[in-house]
């Protein structure tokens, strides 16, 4: 395993014990996330700050959450990961799902890198 994929597991297992700090670690200051749904762009965030924020927000929705990775790839400094994500709600959302329904999802995510640091992370799902 090389130390970008390292990175990787390690920000996704932050991400499933709810931790910011931990998710933050490897991010590069200037970071990009992109979360694209069904070929849509519906959030873009330039900046650790935003991203932060973001991720702090998200954590209100869920009371569990897990990314499986199914595979992972690395081509020079970009590290792609195929996962299997589930989430149960924490509460009601806008769109009529309720607190306790499940969410699944198979997706993408793909990690740039630049000097040992995430530079940008794209989700597709």
């Amino acid at each position: 395993m090389t130390d970008q994929e390292q990175i990787v597991k390690n920000y996704i297992e932050a991400y499933n014990n709810f931790d910011i700090e931990g998710m933050l670690n490897d991010l590069h200051p200037d970071i990009l996330f992109e979360n694209v749904s069904g070929g849509k762009t519906d959030l873009t965030l330039r900046g650790i700050f935003d991203f932060e924020q973001q991720a702090r927000k998200a954590i209100a929705f869920f009371s569990q959450r897990k990314q499986a990775i199914t595979s992972i790839n690395k081509n020079n400094n970009t590290v792609t990961v195929d996962i299997n994500y589930t989430g149960i709600l924490a509460q009601d959302l806008p769109n009529g799902m309720k607190k306790g329904d499940t969410i699944t999802l198979k997706g993408r995510s793909i990690f740039d890198f630049k000097d040992r640091k995430i530079t940008h992370i794209r989700d597709e799902s």
